[in-house]
């Protein structure tokens, strides 16, 4: 939930009689809850009784310093923004209370203004910490696959650069193999940015025929070709104000090339069947597991198009190259596993972690988390072996290959599940499969899929 700017609860700690009433003036005036002492010892004191959202606390406390106050006010309240003030203002001060942990620096002699201003910043830092940890809940819940708790130098970077581009409007290019987290970043990504408050709209570019995605995206008007029985405002229109979000960009097709170009040069285009320009207020972002660059250099995708959407690239790391995260990532999908299917599992036995982070896992994320769902529901609850394992080595009671002796049906369910765990949707994994989706929905349900 955002925060408003009053109602904080804030920390004073001043030996000066004048500053601590006019600091208290100032900031209950404007509706903040403030608590006024003179020395360390009450000020170690009132934190200890209740959290403060952010303090005041003046460099030269009498006897004492409020450097030394500010590592036990933030091991007290390790969120608390703490606002160093002094009279004797330096650089090397400043530097110093910065490294101790200090949010901020006010220098004396202060007026309202300037605190009004240091404390719109540490209410603009609660809120954005708020935001983060909604967003790691609500990923969490929803899709337990992707952590932003990591070891993985590559994925540090990732997360790193998404925060960094989150605040602009500038179009980022999301790029890795499948499975590998690309739509959960956007979503961050959006969820992190001023634009948090508006939609997030996500367009799959290879599920939606090539003939009905310009309307999808740019809307139509009644009549404007068969089965177009109203007007629709598409998905651009959808997102005003918020984030497009198209998924799998280099599936886009070529006569819609120039169309999404000229929308992303000057945020304008025209409903299908309808002459009227419209402008639109929306951040794209994009993601292929293709190599999009390849791609405009053999002259299937427009190079210029390419440029524009590739203003920032963020590429995710494969499961393979996060070794040191996928027992972490698994045990995080466990816990969220156990719970959904009410199944009480402790962990992994030392031969499955191994077999975890032996495996290549060529479905990335999405492959482990169908591993881990489908050893969930097998085991009994308990640890996990490696005979809950589906597919990985050491832990299927028969490790299907081409040429062993084994019922052609056993190897069919094998490659059917190991085709789902790598793709994102039925109709992709029905095509590499040479069947159709109906064919596929019975081989799912005849091997409890």
């Amino acid at each position: 939930m955002k925060r408003g700017l009053p109602g904080l609860h804030l920390l004073v700690v001043d030996d000066e009689s004048g500053i601590r009433k006019t600091l208290t003036y100032c900031l209950e005036e404007d509706g903040h809850s403030v608590v006024a002492v003179s020395s360390i010892p009450q000020a170690l004191t009132e934190a200890a009784r209740r959290p403060f959202d952010g303090a005041f606390v003046d460099i030269r406390l009498g006897a004492g310093s409020g450097l030394d106050l500010i590592p036990a006010l933030l091991e007290e309240t390790p969120g608390m923004k703490i606002i160093v003030i002094t009279a004797y203002a330096s650089i090397e001060t400043a530097v110093q209370a910065m490294r101790l942990g200090a949010a901020d620096y006010l220098p004396k002699p202060f007026g309202p203004d300037q605190v009004r201003v240091a404390i719109r910043r540490v209410s603009e830092m609660l809120d954005l910490e708020g935001r983060i940890r909604d967003l790691s809940e609500e990923l969490s819940r929803l899709a337990p696959e992707v952590s932003f708790s990591t070891s993985n130098p590559a994925m540090r970077r990732c997360l790193e650069t998404a925060h960094q581009v989150a605040s602009s409007d500038a179009s980022v290019l999301l790029t890795g193999e499948s499975g590998t987290g690309k739509s959960i970043l956007a979503k961050a990504i959006h969820l992190w940015s001023p634009r948090s408050s508006g939609p997030f709209v996500p367009v799959s570019c290879p599920s939606i025929p090539p003939e009905l995605l310009e309307s999808e995206l740019f809307g139509h008007s009644k009549g404007a070709f068969t089965g177009a029985v109203g007007d629709s405002p598409g998905r651009i229109a959808s997102a005003e104000r918020g984030t497009l979000f198209l998924d799998e960009i280099g599936d886009l097709p070529a006569p819609l090339q120039p169309k999404l170009l000229r929308f992303l040069q000057d945020r304008e285009y025209e409903r299908v069947g309808d002459s009227r320009t419209r402008r639109a207020d929306i951040r794209i972002i994009s993601a292929t597991n293709s190599d999009l660059g390849a791609a405009a250099s053999a002259g299937s995708f427009r190079q210029d198009l390419y440029y524009r959407l590739n203003v920032i690239e963020i590429r995710m790391p494969s499961l393979r190259d996060r070794v040191e995260d996928i027992v972490p990532l698994a045990g995080i999908m466990l816990g969220h596993f156990g719970s959904l299917n009410h199944r009480r599992v402790s962990g992994f036995s030392d031969e499955a972690a191994c077999a975890l982070r032996a495996h290549n896992w060529p479905g990335n994320l999405r492959e482990l988390r169908n591993v881990v769902e489908r050893a969930v529901i097998l085991s009994e609850g308990g640890v996990i072996g490696t005979e809950h394992l589906h597919g990985l080595s050491g832990g299927h009671p028969r490790e299907t290959r081409l040429g062993d002796h084994l019922p052609i049906a056993d190897i069919e369910e094998e490659h059917i599940r190991r085709v789902l765990a790598s793709t994102r949707t039925l109709s992709e994994a029905a095509k590499i499969l040479g069947i159709d989706e109906t064919t596929l929905w019975r081989r799912r349900k005849n091997y409890n899929i």
